[in-house]
């Protein structure tokens, strides 16, 4: 019996040593499992940051991508346009200078004559070319072939010929011919459907071009266009579309993260931002209307100088064939400018899409020269001119960009907060909670820490050691081991249970004491985030007041502005919206 004891005895202390081994290699695999957690939440936080940092390294990377291809296109475009095109130049070059030619008599007829025929032949179908020959024509005293020179240029582009001649002989102070060839151009023209050589017109009455004469006929006829095109409604409603698409297009840009925290727990931050972007446009309209209207220019003394200029713009318009070039040269340029953004590039070009256009009419060549003159080659006289007739049309497009943007403003910016949070090594998920800035904030700051903790015991309950769970085991083990060894020795019975009890006792204070580090570890993380919600809540209604001063300060421009279009008619001297000066020619009166 004692042999039996000896050996049952050594047993169990080889179990015990064993239980023991085991309860501080499950203590050291506990350790091991919150510093694996925590290094797993801390490579989860990185790879977040690192999936941010891709993405936007994709996004810069599309961009840069779509310069380069913008700016190889601009070069391919630009070549086909040189070898499509690139001999008009030569053509346009020779016009004005011939002109000048004259004026100093530096160059033989003979050579002006042999010039204009070799552009002629150079450039079939252009209608500058027979014009040339028609000048050259003219000034050798040859009838004939001028006249057959014009008719041929007259055939290729009426409308351009017939402004051509019309400011070559006002240069040439031959008033009653030069206003018998604007007559000619003038009834020709459908007030729906003018050339894009019209906007010659608006510059040469910004410019007084065709002197007293020829400006009554301009005031006559245009006046009478305008007339009657403002009869279509939807021909105004059209203008007031472009002067609206105007002011939009004159948002600023955001700064960046100006309310960064409005922006992340406010379902309206995106829609304050956009009200904020919009009120800033009052200053910005001012501010370029105003430096348009007091912006000085200068003018030709001399009519020759001042028709010079217009003519310039006459035969450097590129003809309707290099539209569809010309378009696609604009896009390709709108991307370089902003950067590679594709949707802010069609956006400007959209704009200015009617300067692409083959035919505009009279109302919208107005808005055009007013918007975008340098697409239609226009100075900024005549860009002042313009925008000051289509006044009508900016009220009523600020106006409305006005109103919609007020009526925009949130009556109500909430709060919300709710999602997923990575707690030792398990997903606490807060259901969303929203509330209002219109209630004062500290009970929002209530609602908003009585939700949280009222989800978060919820969680920290399942961190729990299942204690009784643990025990209940421990007590069958025991008694099992007191109904089959009692009867065999009580001494070995009961030293086995208490060994037995000790052990598992020992390997349930282990868990216990492990689970309570990660309760413990849970809570310091929730109380935590729970702070960090606290102080995002307090932090945008922070930005939130700071919102409304900004806002405010943006609106407060509107009445300037307003006053600002009001005054636009003062640019009209009071009279036609073409009343332009006339250009004195040096020793006559013009």
């Amino acid at each position: 019996m004692a042999d039996v004891d000896y050996s049952l005895h050594r047993k169990v202390q080889e179990v015990s040593g064993l239980v023991v081994r085991l309860s501080e290699q499950v203590g050291a695999v506990g350790g091991q499992v919150a510093a694996v957690d925590a290094n797993q939440q801390l490579t989860r936080t990185e790879l977040q940051e690192l999936r941010d940092e891709f993405r936007a390294f994709v996004q810069q990377a599309q961009l840069t991508a779509n310069v380069q291809r913008a700016e190889t296109r601009v070069g391919v475009i630009q070549d086909q346009v040189d070898h499509e095109f690139g001999h008009h130049k030569v053509v346009r070059r020779t016009a004005v200078g011939m002109l000048q030619a004259f004026d100093v008599g530096l160059v033989s007829e003979e050579t002006v004559r042999a010039v204009s025929e070799q552009l002629m032949i150079q450039t079939p179908r252009y209608w500058l070319a027979p014009a040339l020959v028609a000048l050259a024509a003219w000034s050798a005293d040859d009838p004939g072939l001028c006249g057959r020179a014009v008719e041929e240029a007259f055939r290729r582009s009426s409308h351009r010929t017939s402004l051509f001649f019309a400011l070559v002989l006002r240069r040439q102070n031959r008033r009653d011919e030069s206003v018998r060839w604007l007559r000619h151009y003038l009834l020709a023209q459908d007030p729906a459907h003018l050339g894009r050589e019209f906007a010659v017109i608006l510059e040469s009455i910004s410019q007084g071009a065709f002197g007293a004469a020829g400006r009554e006929l301009l005031r006559t006829t245009l006046d009478g266009w305008r007339e009657t095109m403002l009869n279509d409604d939807a021909a105004q409603r059209a203008q007031i579309t472009r002067w609206r698409a105007e002011l939009d297009s004159l948002r600023p840009a955001a700064p960046q993260g100006e309310y960064p925290v409005l922006a992340q727990v406010s379902p309206q931050g995106p829609q304050l931002a956009g009200v904020l972007s919009s009120a800033r446009v009052q200053r910005v309209a001012h501010d370029k209307y105003r430096a348009l209207l007091e912006r000085e220019f200068t003018t030709s003394d001399r009519i020759e100088d001042a028709v010079d200029d217009i003519l310039d713009r006459l035969v450097s318009e590129y003809d309707n064939e290099e539209l569809p070039l010309r378009r696609d040269l604009a896009f390709n340029h709108a991307v370089i400018d902003h950067g590679g953004d594709l949707t802010a590039a069609k956006g400007a070009v959209d704009t200015d899409s009617a300067a692409y256009e083959e035919t505009l009419d009279y109302l919208t060549v107005q808005t055009t020269a007013a918007l975008s003159p340098e697409a239609i080659g226009t100075s900024v006289a005549t860009q002042r001119l313009a925008v000051a007739a289509c006044r009508e049309w900016f009220r009523h497009a600020h106006q409305q960009f006005s109103a919609d943007y007020r009526g925009a403003v949130p009556q109500d910016v909430q709060a919300r907060f709710g999602g997923a949070y990575p707690i030792a090594g398990r997903t606490f998920q807060l259901p969303p909670w929203t509330g209002s800035y219109t209630q004062p904030l500290p009970g929002l700051e209530q609602q908003l820490a009585a939700h949280w903790d009222s989800h978060a015991r919820t969680f920290l309950a399942s961190f729990a050691y299942p204690l009784a769970r643990k025990v209940t085991p421990l007590a069958l083990v025991l008694l099992g081991i007191l109904v089959i060894g009692f009867g065999i020795s009580a001494g070995v019975t009961l030293t086995l249970m208490a060994i037995t009890g000790a052990v598992w006792g020992l390997v349930i204070n282990q868990g216990l004491s492990a689970a309570r580090k990660v309760e413990n570890a849970a809570k310091t993380l929730l109380d935590q985030s729970r702070r960090d919600a606290l102080h995002q809540l307090r932090a945008g209604s922070a930005e939130l007041t700071d919102w409304y001063e900004s806002y405010r300060a943006a609106d407060a421009v509107e009445p300037r502005l307003r006053e600002l279009i009001d005054s636009l008619g003062a640019a009209l001297d009071g009279a036609s919206p073409f009343d332009g000066r006339t250009v004195r020619k040096e020793g006559s009166n013009a």
